[in-house]
């Protein structure tokens, strides 16, 4: 069996995975994902006990228990590439061997649940609500440095490039759905939809400071897309990669948002904490429940 190089999976002298700097054993099989360092223990307030804490750059994990079941959160700090990172070293954790640096024969899946923000792009959701992801659209690219093509829908690409006319400049466009079983186990209720992952918080989201944009109108075509019942419903940075190396690396992913800001009616909270605080204990609730 294939040994991994030292300089492919990066162990400290301490045995912990580079980034995470967290040991094999320190993450539970049940995982919420944060982007704000500063969010962790706002999630981890609810547990019943904290066991493990950590913190390296703008990764912080605690691992505990919640209902007597083992959970972690940890965040990803912003963006596709944190994403890329986290993914990939959640994984090695539970499905490498770091003595043999092999990887295991009974594999392991998490459950991982991206609990963020979001700005929605339909004049029909209101702040201060929840929105569940169906499906990652990845505006970034990160997807295509793997060999992807069995967990990407082509026929939402091709339709999604046909009606917003998508510049030939940007990335090329993927979309990937999230886990059935997560979807069904916590977002019952909510509002759900494409969630539009770009690769920035403003030209890429169709904000405009000082630099004029290459695709001015995306944004408004953004909201007229519909394809067999789909439309995208909102904008973030993380959701594309979490569920394109999710399946890719055989875990279950969802995101659930607080809807924070809406840009069709150029409205935005003014105190988001309680939305949050809310969506922090339905997802415990209902991911450990």
């Amino acid at each position: 069996m294939k040994r991994i190089k030292e300089s492919e999976l990066i162990i400290n002298r301490e045995g912990t995975i580079y980034h995470l700097n967290l040991k094999p054993g320190d993450v539970a099989e049940n995982v919420i994902l944060v982007g704000d360092p500063g969010r962790v223990p706002k999630v981890s307030k609810y547990f019943d006990e904290v066991i493990k804490i950590s913190q390296n750059r703008e990764i912080v994990a605690h691992t505990g228990k919640y209902n007597g079941r083992n959970i972690s959160v940890i965040s990803t700090g912003m963006g596709t590439d944190n994403i890329d990172i986290v993914m990939n070293e959640l994984d090695a954790l539970v499905n490498i061997d770091f003595d043999t640096r092999q990887i295991k024969r009974n594999l392991t899946r998490l459950n991982i649940v991206r609990l963020g923000t979001s700005g929605a792009i339909q004049t029909d959701i209101p702040i201060n609500t929840c929105a569940v992801s169906s499906h990652g659209l990845g505006m970034d690219g990160l997807l295509k440095f793997y060999a992807s093509q069995d967990v990407i829908h082509p026929d939402l690409s091709e339709e999604f490039i046909r009606q917003t006319q998508w510049h030939p400049d940007l990335p090329y466009p993927y979309f990937v759905e999230c886990s059935k079983e997560l979807f069904e186990k916590i977002g019952v209720g909510l509002i759900s939809g494409i969630t539009a992952t770009a690769p920035g918080f403003y030209g890429p989201q169709g904000r405009v400071l000082r630099i004029a944009l290459n695709h001015p109108g995306l944004m408004n075509e953004m909201q007229k897309f519909h394809f067999n019942g789909h439309r995208i419903i909102n904008f973030e940075m993380e959701t594309s990669a979490l569920y394109g190396l999710g399946k890719l690396l055989g875990h279950n992913t969802l995101t659930v948002c607080a809807v924070i800001a809406n840009r069709a009616l150029n409205t935005y909270s003014g105190d988001h904490n309680q939305v949050i605080d809310d969506l922090i204990k339905l997802v415990l609730n209902r991911l450990c429940g």
